[in-house]
């Protein structure tokens, strides 16, 4: 328990959100365009749980942005309209068999209205510090649960998105040293 008379450090959820915002920034990922490596992940997801839709979303302060995406058109939406808001809160998948029976979505306009969201899944995508980017997602139209191996696979895929944001930062890292001591050979 916290003594009063302690010298501590207090980290608060604020900390934490503006931390994995920082991080976020950090990959240089948002709002760049398509890349085949998480379109395929997306098209693979939606194969394996047999989804319409499925989505990697990156979750900033006030928006949910779609780095791929199959069975949308929409490159973002508010975070105050997003599944993944809560999914990023988990430590495993969140899945929401029937979104019309759940306090949190019931009245939600992507439930009523288009793409009428009946089912969700998502998978948090857990950097090497344990920060929440976002998600991998499937939703479906239609109230479903996903199957044990289905779930092992989302996450499986969750883990290749991360894999490939690491990837992604640790280039544009060697990039920069490489350009670093190119300029300091010329001089």
């Amino acid at each position: 328990m916290y003594n009063s008379e302690e010298k501590a450090t207090s980290v608060t959820i604020d900390d934490i959100e503006l931390k994995r915002l920082q991080i976020l920034q950090d990959y240089n990922i948002l709002d760049t365009p398509a890349e085949r490596e998480f379109d395929d992940l997306v098209s693979l997801a939606a194969y394996i749980c047999d989804t319409p839709i499925a989505l990697i979303t990156l979750l900033t302060h006030d928006r949910q942005w779609f780095k791929a995406r199959i069975g949308v058109s929409l490159a973002e939406t508010p975070r105050c309209h997003s599944f993944c808001q809560y999914a990023i809160e988990q430590e495993d998948i969140m899945e929401i068999p029937d979104a019309l029976q759940d306090i949190r979505f019931f009245q939600n306009p992507y439930v009523l209205g288009n793409p009428n969201i009946r089912f969700y899944a998502g998978s948090p995508l857990v950097n090497a510090d344990g920060y929440k980017l976002g998600t991998l997602c499937v939703i479906d139209k239609y109230p479903r649960e996903l199957t044990e191996p289905q779930k092992m696979a989302l996450g499986t895929l969750a883990n290749q998105v991360v894999a490939h944001l690491e990837l992604r930062l640790k280039i544009r890292k060697l990039e920069a040293e490489n350009n670093y001591l190119q300029e300091q050979v010329k001089n």
